[in-house]
């Protein structure tokens, strides 16, 4: 017998179906070594020796495969086709070594793109050995990763309270976005007409054409730029006589896209499906580990992260017959076709992302997977069909038309396409970002000399936009274009970016938050060499370089280390003035924009004397009077939610920063929604001069309510606040809806229960409001039995218990009425399944988790001073394992291992030895 090793329990399961029972298949669920969070796991003075952690989850994984390999003819590693998967086998190895259980067994590496029985089958009559050189560039990235977050965060902390982290290719993609709202910022519109003439043919066929010259010379889009010279246009040719100067007919042909990289997936499942790159990568992922179709687990995808766009052989052979069936010859080219990858740094090479059996039509295979991968296997299908189909074949039209007008002439000219022969346009067009589709107006029959009739002149007025924020897709595109990080990264570290409260999404785009902004100020003030593109791209191509065993990884190193080490230490005598001062500057279109008056933005709008500059608090950066503390005027960054404009007109209630909604019909007193410093607000009346009076009425604006939607009907149910919802079925008490430090929640006596992300605080009804207080008296939180009574999934296939999803305070998790493990942020509860699910139960498990007997009091007693228990660290997640972006976190005052980071850098900053950090409220 052999023991395979894998990293996930779906494809140990399917795996050991394909091998039979001559094989022992065991999952390491992903990683199971990393770096302790503490300093010196990477030593630069020890040539960048690294400490490996064989945390508790790890170890019982390590376990396990010791006793299966007990009277085992030898170990297959059967991980991942890249380099995350190599890392894997070889940690493996070396914990295995590490006790010395393998005694010179052979061990073997193999790979395969599909997890389909041929595959396997081939990749078993081809193993090899581990590539050292894979390994040795995933170690390089790792040191990085490791070497940037946990040394440059602790000094964001110092220098910018209120950043949580930085990492190394994290903080390159957030000034991309952050760049993108500068460029926005600083943008003047520019006005431009159009002139468009509606004309028509002898026949009476209409069509328009654009003015495209005049008096001999060329009009480009911007040239007429007031509506005066294009009422003088507009005069000439509504007296002008119009007729066909040329016509110009072109062939042309639009050939297909290659199949799916990761990245070209993620693009495309963003803007035709309206996915996030996390969302795709976890759909893929099931693709690819398989489902069950007629008795037999079969993976529908082939491996989900490559940069290659070739398909094997035997898949373009399969496609070409299913074109051929579905389709007929005519859309099938005489020759395959071959593709070969234009991305920067292309690494790994690999299939692209194909189906593992082209003849399995999307409608079949629809009926087996949920709604979500259907949709994302049907994407590519067809695209994987489409790329070995014939090209388009069409004809381009430019019509060229003379405008007489006395001796004046001008010239317009009009464009249309025909498709004569659709091709691969039967099946797929690829979508685009942020650009103009091509006009495909058809044009009438025309000749040249043909008189033409004018019908109607239309001049337009127009202003230049600024460049659109990126969007998902858009923002991996050019990442990959630039060569920074790699496509197995870029899902993780959107997703850090939003956890991190570094962005937000807006009508499907990314804006930079303020946090954000500040972040990325910082580092380009006093990092940048670390934050340029280039620099991030001329490093992956190191890092390239060791997986193709050109260059020593250690090398790599030392050459970074040099340079960054001095830059950290250059930060040490750094003065915070100094640091608000670059910001000031950097920031300064942003903090304080032009006012439409002409007026000093920076000049305080509450003394008149005072300078408003950037200030540092211990909840983080805000807006400040120079001639503090006799002025005390604050407010945020951006006061992007209100709409005051600050100069004490009665429109804005004579207040920066304030806009009046209207007029409480109970009280008279106006209505008010401000910007205070630690968010918008709505206020009812103003504040008095006496001390001794009370102070006007105030409501927050709720999370996820944007205050440019908050109206005087929505700020007066804020101010009217608690409100009663309910009474309690027994004691026949109020069951009151408030708003509190910690977000909405409902209130029995001194029973509270917070509310659910989806519940809204100024809607939630009896029956909820109810089910929350009884939920909460009957267990509290998301261990009561009432709140959720769950879905199932199935039974533990060793306890025979029943594992169901429930939610819960926290988020949805996962139990089996002992253990409960919360999902990740990335996995939604309505496509948890029960592999997954009983993977995060073990790993919760492994970790400490489950119901414990209580210590007894007098062991307990025995010493005050005694340290806590090391905290268990969490299970890996295989995307951040892919990411390779893991950073980590400083160390606990009493060292207490961490969870492992979410991407690339430590995720929190460390309590303060003797005063815990108070919350924003």
């Amino acid at each position: 017998m052999k023991v395979v090793v894998v990293e996930s329990p779906a494809k140990a399961k399917t795996i050991n179906k394909y091998l039979g029972r001559d094989y022992e298949v065991l999952a390491s669920f992903g990683h199971i070594r990393d770096l302790p969070a503490k300093d010196g796991s990477v030593d630069p003075e020890a040539d960048f020796h690294m400490l490996w952690e064989l945390d508790d989850r790890g170890s019982k994984r390590v376990s396990d495969i010791v006793r299966a390999l007990k009277g085992a003819d030898g170990l297959i590693l059967a991980t991942d086709p890249d380099r995350e998967g190599e890392a894997i086998s070889w940690h493996v190895v070396e914990a295995l070594n590490a006790r010395r259980a393998l005694k010179g067994m052979p061990v073997e590496r193999v790979t395969f793109n599909a997890i389909t029985k041929a595959a396997v089958d081939t990749a078993m009559r081809n193993p090899r050995q581990i590539d050292q050189a894979l390994v040795d560039a995933y170690l390089a990235r790792r040191a990085l990763d490791y070497l940037v977050g946990f040394n440059l965060s602790p000094v964001l902390w110092r220098k910018l309270p209120g950043a949580r982290s930085a990492g190394r290719v994290q903080s390159v993609a957030l000034r991309l976005v952050c760049e993108r709202e500068r460029e926005i910022e600083v943008f003047k519109p520019r006005e431009y007409w159009s002139l468009v003439a509606t004309l028509a043919t002898e026949a009476g066929a209409v069509f328009e054409a654009r003015l495209t010259g005049a008096d001999g010379k060329r009009i480009q889009r911007l040239d007429v730029g007031t509506g005066e010279e294009a009422a003088a246009f507009k005069r000439d040719l509504e007296l002008a006589t119009f007729s066909v100067g040329n016509v110009e007919a072109k062939p042309a042909k639009r050939h297909p896209a290659p199949p799916f990289t990761t990245s070209t997936l993620q693009q495309e499942a963003s803007r035709k499906l309206g996915m996030a790159p996390a969302q795709t990568m976890r759909a893929a992922q099931k693709l690819y580990e398989g489902v069950e179709i007629g008795g037999e687990t079969v993976g529908l995808i082939t491996y989900m992260r490559t940069d290659g766009v070739d398909m094997a052989p035997e898949a373009i052979a399969d496609a070409r017959r299913v074109i051929a069936k579905e389709y007929g010859d005519a859309y099938l080219p005489g020759a395959p076709r071959r593709y070969s990858t234009k991305a920067k740094n292309a690494q790994e090479a690999h299939e692209a992302v194909r189906p593992t059996d082209m003849s399995r039509l999307p409608k079949t295979v629809a009926r087996t997977v949920d709604a979500e991968q259907a949709k994302l296997y049907e994407l590519i299908w067809i695209r994987t069909v489409a790329s070995q189909m014939e090209s388009a074949e069409l004809e381009r039209t430019t019509v060229d038309i003379t405008a007489s007008v006395g001796p004046r002439r001008l010239d317009l000219r009009a464009t249309g396409q025909v498709v004569k022969f659709d091709g691969f346009l039967t099946l797929y067009q690829e979508g685009k970002d942020d650009e103009e589709d091509e006009d495909g107006k058809r044009l009438p029959p025309m000749k040249a000399g043909d008189p033409l009739t004018r019908e109607r002149i239309a001049s337009t007025q127009h202003f230049t936009e600024p460049p659109p924020r990126y969007s998902e897709a858009s923002l991996v595109k050019r990442m990959e274009e630039l060569g920074i990080g790699r496509p197995s990264t870029y899902a993780a570290i959107l997703q850090t970016l939003r956890d991190r409260e570094y962005v937000k999404i807006e009508k499907k785009r990314l804006v930079a938050e303020d946090k954000g902004r500040l972040v990325t100020g910082f580092l380009e003030s006093f990092f940048k060499r670390y934050v340029e593109y280039d620099f991030t791209a001329d490093l992956e191509g190191q890092l390239d370089r060791v997986s193709n065993a050109e260059i020593d990884w250690r090398e790599v190193l030392r050459d970074f280390w040099q340079s960054f080490s001095a830059a950290i230490a250059g930060t040490k005598e750094l003065r915070v003035t100094e640091v608000l001062d670059a910001l000031n500057d950097l920031l300064g279109a942003h903090i304080f924009p032009e006012k439409a008056d002409g007026s000093n933005p920076r000049t305080c709008p509450t003394c008149g004397a005072g300078q408003l500059s950037l200030k540092l608090g211990k909840f983080g950066a805000f807006v400040g009077c120079s001639n503090y503390p006799e002025c005390k005027y604050t407010r945020q960054l951006s006061a992007s939610g209100v709409e005051g404009d600050g100069d004490g007109s009665s429109e804005n209630g004579g207040q920066p920063g304030t806009r009046v909604l209207g007029t409480d019909p109970v009280s008279g007193m106006a209505v008010t929604l401000r910007d205070g410093r630690f968010g918008p607000f709505v206020q009812l009346g103003e504040a008095s001069t006496d001390k001794e009076a009370p102070k006007p009425k105030r409501s927050s604006i709720p999370k996820g309510l944007s205050p440019s939607a908050v109206d005087l009907e929505k700020a007066l149910k804020l101010l009217s606040l608690p409100r009663e919802v309910a009474k309690h079925p027994e004691t026949g008490e109020p069951i009151l809806a408030n708003l509190g430090r910690f977000g909405p929640y409902v209130q029995h006596g001194k029973m509270y229960a917070n509310l659910g992300r989806d519940d809204d605080v100024l809607e939630i009804g009896a029956n909820r409001a109810i089910d929350l207080i009884v939920a909460k008296e009957q267990g509290g939180g998301r261990r009561g039995p009432a709140a959720d009574p769950g879905r199932a999934l199935g039974t533990h296939p060793e306890t025979g218990k029943p594992i169901v999803v429930k939610s819960g305070r926290y988020g949805p998790y996962v139990t089996d009425g002992t253990t409960n493990a919360t999902l990740p942020k990335t996995q939604a509860a309505e496509d948890i399944d029960l592999p997954q699910a009983l993977e995060l139960i073990a790993a919760r498990e492994a970790a400490g988790g489950g119901k414990k007997r209580a210590p007894a009091r007098k062991a307990a007693a025995k010493s005050t001073t005694a340290k806590k228990a090391p905290a268990k660290k969490a299970a890996a997640k295989k995307a951040d394992d892919d990411a390779g972006e893991a950073p980590v976190k400083k160390a606990a005052p009493r060292k207490a291992p961490a969870k492992k980071a979410d991407a690339e850098a430590p995720a929190k900053k460390p309590a303060a030895p003797r005063k815990a950090a108070a919350k924003k409220a």
